[in-house]
């Protein structure tokens, strides 16, 4: 007899790495201990059969459960407005940076539709919800920096005002990756913004912690730190 996807998932549910990724998650308490390459196979293979039926059914007890729907709806194939109105059920689950890194690193379907999807993602820069939010800024980080989108981008980070840890982590995280992957413009972001004296200075740690940023640059970057 198949074996359900939660059986799957406790055979595959390895002890130590599920201590690992409860240090990295403090507050999330039903970790099975599933590698992320696991889900990822177990993602694809509810994909390729009957995944609408699987998302209608599927249970939200353990982590990994919520972390695998995440990723059948990135892997689905499925038009664009279909697509979004399952990211749209989707999101009220994400109560973690991991399970909101994973369903946005996904959902690359966006590559072909930014525009539309960029419209979409407008709800969620309003929102007050810290994952909601940081589902909003990471969108971001994995699909509009670029030339078109960069002023966008640096402009909507700027306006981003909540106090959530990884609100402030995430957009310290995308303003890091718009001048690594666009120095000019955010240099000139950089200069004058309104970020809050944490998230700049993080984002200026992250750019000095870039492998793509050369050392006289970064000592440069370092002397540009909020006392």
């Amino acid at each position: 007899m198949e074996k359900t996807i939660r059986e799957q998932l406790i055979e595959l549910a390895e002890e130590e790495y599920k201590k690992f990724s409860s240090n990295l998650l403090p507050g999330i308490n039903n970790i099975l201990g599933v590698r992320i390459p696991a889900l990822r196979k177990i993602a694809k293979q509810i994909a390729a059969n009957d995944w609408r039926s699987y998302l209608e059914k599927a249970s939200d007890e353990y982590f990994e459960e919520i972390m695998l729907q995440g990723m059948v709806i990135g892997y689905a194939k499925a038009e664009l407005e279909e697509k979004l109105s399952y990211v749209k059920k989707f999101d009220p689950k994400i109560n973690n940076w991991s399970v909101c890194d994973s369903f946005c690193s996904g959902l690359k379907i966006t590559t072909k539709y930014k525009e539309q999807v960029w419209d979409f993602l407008k709800k969620y820069y309003s929102s007050n919800n810290e994952f909601e939010l940081r589902f909003y800024v990471v969108m971001l980080i994995f699909y509009y920096i670029d030339d078109e989108y960069i002023q966008q981008v640096l402009d909507a980070l700027n306006t981003i005002k909540h106090d959530g840890y990884y609100i402030k982590m995430a957009v310290a995280w995308a303003v890091s990756m718009c001048y690594v992957k666009l120095p000019i413009a955010t240099t000139t972001f950089l200069i004058n913004n309104d970020l809050d004296d944490f998230t700049y200075n993080k984002a200026l740690q992250k750019i000095t912690e870039s492998l793509k940023v050369d050392q006289e640059t970064k000592a440069v970057i370092r002397s540009m730190r909020r006392v």
